[in-house]
């Protein structure tokens, strides 16, 4: 997959996150350890979104790579973000969005993996 590619992708699921009424917090965080793709918001929840990308699902959709290990990377990261926040009040979500295609179109978000 090309860069632009990924940088569509991820556009095209940001824009569908704020027509669910959440707000992009940040894009693409990344430190030595661990990223990020996208962080929103929607009242005091925050959700820490992989965004997976396949140009054909002949080999398995996007969420078929959402495994307990890729979890746990997840909260790992979210944990590290969190760590440099002032405040955080409300739950944290892991989610995923699936896009296939050219364009990339979503077929499915899970707000919540776990």
């Amino acid at each position: 997959m090309s860069t632009e590619t990924g940088r569509q992708a991820e556009d095209a699921a940001a824009q569908f996150l704020q027509k669910q009424g959440l707000k992009i917090i940040e894009r693409n965080w990344r430190t030595r350890w661990c990223e990020i793709d996208i962080i929103a918001q929607r009242k005091s929840d925050i959700y820490f979104v992989e965004v997976k990308y396949r140009q054909n699902p002949a080999f398995g959709g996007g969420l078929d790579y959402i495994t307990p290990r890729k979890v746990a990377q997840m909260r790992y990261a979210a944990e590290f973000w969190l760590s440099g926040q002032r405040q955080t009040q409300g739950q944290c979500r892991m989610s995923a969005i699936e896009l296939t295609g050219k364009p990339p179109v979503i077929t499915a978000w899970l707000p919540d993996i776990d």
